[in-house]
């Protein structure tokens, strides 16, 4: 008799669940590219079908509890990008959250989209609906940017009380699947940006770029300074600084999941650029250099401690970038101990002192909060533990994705942090 081809979905599964995370990437990699996975005597499981010749393998639905698959649906031809971003329409985001928690942990980084709930759990928002109407005076308009490396647009908030005097600036990258609207509306950083006087820029990704949105952390081309995907984020920071009356000892970035990885690579390769950084169940930069090491980093935290690549960048411009990190102690797609490599990065040899504090928001979640202060007593990272708390944006607005209203406000919290630490200072 013929082999029988296992599901591809079923055996990436079971590759993860053994730890064999090299094996089950190549798998993962050939069924997006549409090749059919090697023969083997495994049983097709029930309600399984091969793929007719020529046509790449179906994507499935697998029962979270049994690991069966369930009602299959055919999958479109994945149209190749470039050769390190997914193929745009190569997964079923609507198969992610149905996936055992090992297999589903990068899957989600890389394709958020779909969902009938928010990650962890948490409610989502709805993808899009009618914006809030602006404060007189205010303005929340498109630009873009291109250089060599490529080109994005982008949206930026004007808040009512611009007068052209010189305001700080704070860069927001958005996670998978978001925009910069829906990641305004979940955030409500605007809405900050008239209390505190800053100009605020989303940066966006394209589906030509990553086939669900999400910025390419993972990848080597987009860790260095002056080079893919850093390039076109500090472009876009510059371009704005150029256009409108920026203080440049203010200019902080930020960032939820994918873009919190892309954050923690932006303080590294710009501490000259950045004051400060926010990083919101992400990632360190160099966590991982390859799709494997992204399964890995994502499951369990980086393997080695991450070593960003400071190629290009001066000895005279090196310097402990203040950063405020939220992390859940729950995140089942992000592990938590991805927040502790990113305070270790930032700390590098500093020698910072520890207090902690704890609380709870009435009716939410209850955290911890560890101040990392240096040897004048001044606070240079914070760490946030919310207890309870999934894959979201803490104490973020329902109007918006990947939030979880029940706090702690990590906007909030970022937005203090990040004025009280001016660069130079």
């Amino acid at each position: 008799m013929n082999a029988i081809r296992p599901n591809p979905m079923l055996e990436a599964t079971r590759l993860t669940r053994e730890g064999k995370l090299t094996e089950a990437s190549a798998l993962l990699q050939g069924l997006l590219r549409g090749q059919a996975p090697a023969d083997t005597t495994a049983a097709t499981p029930p309600g399984a079908t091969k793929p007719p010749a020529g046509r790449p393998p179906r994507i499935i639905d697998v029962d979270p509890v049994t690991g069966e698959p369930s009602d299959p649906a055919p999958a479109p031809e994945p149209p190749m990008n470039a050769a390190h971003r997914w193929p745009a329409g190569g997964v079923d985001a609507a198969t992610m959250p149905q996936m055992p928690e090992a297999l589903r942990g990068f899957l989600d980084q890389i394709s958020q989209g779909g969902l009938p709930q928010g990650l962890g759990g948490l409610a989502q928002g709805p993808m899009a609906r009618p914006a809030e109407p602006l404060p007189d005076g205010a303005q929340f308009v498109a630009g873009s940017f291109s250089n060599d490396a490529g080109s994005r647009g982008y949206k930026l908030y004007i808040p009512s009380n611009y007068r052209g005097e010189a305001m700080p600036l704070v860069v927001m990258l958005h996670g998978c699947t978001q925009s910069p609207d829906d990641f305004a509306a979940g955030t409500r950083m605007n809405a900050l940006a008239e209390e505190h006087g800053c100009l605020i820029v989303y940066p966006g990704q394209t589906q030509a770029a990553n086939a669900q949105k999400c910025w390419n952390w993972f990848s080597p081309g987009d860790q260095r300074r002056d080079q893919g995907e850093p390039a076109l984020i500090s472009g876009i920071t510059r371009q704005v600084m150029r256009d409108h009356a920026v203080d440049p000892r203010r200019v902080y970035v930020a960032g939820l999941s994918a873009g919190g990885a892309a954050a923690a690579i932006m303080a590294q390769a710009y501490p000259d650029l950045y004051a400060a950084a926010g990083v919101h169940s992400g990632l360190a930069c160099g966590a991982a250099r390859d799709i494997p090491s992204a399964f890995a980093a994502m499951r369990q935290g980086a393997t080695l401690p991450p070593q960003p690549d400071r190629t290009g960048l001066g000895a005279g411009i090196r310097r402990i970038v203040p950063a405020i990190v939220f992390h859940a102690d729950k995140d089942n797609t992000v592990h938590p101990r991805n927040g502790d490599q990113v305070i270790a990065q930032s700390a590098g040899a500093g020698g910072l002192r520890t207090e902690v504090q704890r609380g709870h928001v009435p009716g939410g979640h209850a955290y911890s909060r560890t101040i990392h202060k240096d040897a004048a007593g001044q606070s240079v990272l914070e760490q946030w533990l919310v207890h309870g708390g999934g894959h979201a944006w803490s104490g973020g607005s329902s109007a918006g994705s990947y939030t979880d209203p029940r706090g702690p406000d990590a906007s909030r919290e970022m937005m203090r942090f990040f004025l009280e630490h001016p660069r130079g200072t």
